[in-house]
C-alpha cells in the first residue's frame, strides 16, 4: 500500500511509525488476522533489502516516548483546541494496552533490525531534541550521502 509513495530517482520520502503498523497497532488491537502478521513479519526484511539493492536508501528510525510522556501528550491535546484533532478515539485506549504495545514493539524491532536496515532509537521525550538528534543522523549517514555521478 505504500509503494506508490516511494521516491523516484533524487527524491527523499518520510515515512511515518504506519509502514510497521502491521506489527504494532494492527497487532495489539486486533485490526489484521495472525496470518497478515505472519506474512509481514516474514516478508519486510526481504522487501527492506529488496529496496536497498534497487539502489533505495532507506533509514530506520523509532521515535520512542515514555508511557508518562505519552499520557502528558494526550492530556495536552485534549486541552488544546487547536491540537483536539490528532486525538482519536484510539489514543485512550491505546494507552491502557502500553504493555502490548511495549512487546510488539520489542518484538517488531528485535526481527526488523540488521546490518542492512538497522533501527537507530532515539528517545523522544523532548521533542525538540529528537528532532535535532534524527536531523543529525540523517546528515552523518554514509548511507544517505549523494554520490556525484
Amino acid at each position: 500500500r505504500y509503494l506508490p509513495h516511494f521516491p523516484a530517482a533524487g527524491e527523499i520520502v518520510i515515512f511515518d511509525r504506519s509502514w510497521y503498523n502491521r506489527a504494532g497497532v494492527e497487532r495489539v488491537m486486533g485490526f489484521c488476522t495472525d496470518a497478515e502478521y505472519d506474512e509481514f513479519m516474514s516478508t519486510v526484511l526481504e522487501f527492506e533489502h529488496m529496496l536497498i539493492r534497487s539502489g533505495i536508501k532507506l533509514l530506520k528510525y523509532y521515535l520512542d516516548i515514555s508511557k508518562s510522556e505519552q499520557a502528558k501528550r494526550l492530556d495536552d491535546r485534549k486541552k488544546d483546541p487547536l491540537a483536539q484533532w490528532k486525538l482519536s478515539a484510539l489514543d485512550e485506549y491505546a494507552l491502557k494496552k502500553w504493555d502490548q504495545y511495549s512487546l510488539a514493539r520489542d518484538k517488531m524491532l528485535t526481527h526488523t533490525h540488521n546490518l542492512i536496515t538497522p533501527w537507530l532509537i532515539v528517545h523522544a521525550d523532548d521533542k525538540q531534541l529528537a528532532r535535532l538528534n534524527v536531523i543529525r543522523a540523517i546528515l552523518r549517514n554514509d548511507r544517505f550521502a549523494i554520490s556525484s555521478g
